[in-house]
């Protein structure tokens, strides 16, 4: 399919150009999911090993959708090879959760059936508070696929899933927030850069701390207690052998702000 403009927009950004931001760009299909983005997406995550400068990535989109999910011409066009569309999206977002560094929402607009599975796939998630959201599917026939009977009651609970799965039911922000399925909620106007004074205040931490805390975190949510301080204590271990540390402390003793180089 030729395409009228970029799919996705990559730029750095921040006071450093250390923190990665990527900008839905298919504003015509409301930034609808298809094989083209999803391989940009993929494409874009996978490029982040071979750039340690980066410190952390935040999702935006242009126009008045975040994304609506599923390109459904796509999807049904592939006929009973339809679960490749399912296989590929699972790829690409187990790979943007599995992200060693943080990844954030920022979403305005529609967040729906895929589109709420991309926003689950991220660390954090904020919302304009134009932003409306639905897991969809269930409404045109289809569970979700992408990962959201399982990412959204580790985020929601149970009970609250179940009802957004069961009825695809639209809710607003700020119901989002009130749920914690968002921690932020801001006009639509300041979206962009609250995104980005929170991926800064990522950015000036110790980045090999950031890594082992989010791998932590991650293990902790699908463990036991002792899984959970097995994981602490090798992500403590590591970070107490790196020169960041030292830095750290020494920034603190000489009253200055530390310069962490993740070494």
């Amino acid at each position: 399919m030729v395409e009228d403009e970029p799919l996705l927009i990559v730029e750095t950004v921040g006071e450093k150009s250390n923190i990665l931001l990527i900008t839905l760009n298919r504003q015509k299909k409301l930034n609808a999911l298809n094989k083209d983005m999803l391989d940009l997406l993929n494409k874009t995550f996978k490029s982040l090993q071979d750039n340690p400068n980066i410190r952390a990535v935040i999702i935006y989109s242009e126009g008045k959708s975040w994304s609506a999910g599923v390109d459904l011409k796509w999807a049904s066009s592939l006929g009973w090879k339809f679960i490749l569309a399912i296989k590929k999206g699972q790829k690409v977002f187990a790979r943007i959760e599995k992200q060693p560094i943080p990844v954030i929402a920022a979403i305005n607009g529609y967040a729906m059936g895929g589109g709420m599975e991309l926003a689950l796939s991220c660390d954090i998630r904020i919302a304009a508070d134009t932003a409306t959201f639905a897991q969809s599917e269930t409404s045109i026939g289809l569970p979700p696929g992408w990962g959201g009977t399982y990412r959204l009651p580790k985020v929601v609970g149970l009970s609250t899933a179940k009802d957004l799965i069961y009825t695809g039911r639209r809710f607003s922000a700020e119901e989002a927030l009130e749920m914690k399925f968002v921690s932020k909620v801001v006009p639509l106007e300041d979206l962009r850069n609250q995104a980005i004074e929170i991926a800064e205040s990522i950015a000036r931490n110790a980045p090999i701390a950031v890594k082992v805390s989010k791998k932590a975190v991650n293990k902790g949510i699908s463990t036991s207690v002792k899984g959970g301080y097995r994981a602490e204590k090798r992500g403590v271990w590591r970070c107490f052998r790196t020169k960041d540390i030292r830095e750290g402390i020494t920034a603190v003793f000489e009253k200055r702000k530390p310069e962490f180089k993740g070494k």
